[in-house]
């Protein structure tokens, strides 16, 4: 039975286990340039394949192509490839890797905050001075990034 006073009970401790929180705030925003660079790439990739009427409504497109990726990356691996290149992976509060419902309510959460600039600013402030790195979706799902585990 987990503790009832800490809702991440299944997260490694920040105060006894920092390692996994170390450097996690700056590796998130490498990850997401690297993961912007990749939608919008797999966006334009993806043009022909609409007979270019994708064109039209580009911003849209490039959202939901971005919906896709981060939802089926974070689904599969519980890391997105720029997370992956920077060895971060997102837990849930159990400290299981996230799955497919998980992934897409982490994805329209963020989706959604990065529309809004006061949301984003929060989660912003939020993975800066918490203790576990967390952004508002993070706190909303119970889930945090976390320095990839050793596999050895």
């Amino acid at each position: 039975m987990p503790p009832v006073s800490d809702p991440f009970w299944g997260l490694p401790d920040p105060a006894l286990h920092g390692e996994f929180y170390a450097d996690v705030a700056p590796k998130r925003l490498v990850a997401w340039v690297v993961d912007s660079v990749l939608i919008v790439l797999l966006a334009l990739l993806a043009l022909p394949f609409t007979a270019f009427v994708a064109v039209f409504f580009l911003p849209v497109f490039v959202v939901l192509v971005g919906f896709a990726y981060r939802t089926v990356t974070l689904a599969r691996g519980s890391a997105t490839w720029g997370m992956r290149l920077v060895a971060i992976e997102m837990r849930n509060a159990r400290g299981e890797r996230l799955d497919l419902p998980t992934a897409a309510m982490h994805t329209l959460i963020y989706s959604v905050g990065f529309a809004m600039v006061l949301p984003q600013l929060a989660s912003i402030v939020l993975m800066l001075t918490g203790p576990r790195a967390q952004g508002l979706g993070d706190l909303v799902l119970g889930t945090a990034a976390i320095n990839r585990p050793g596999r050895g």
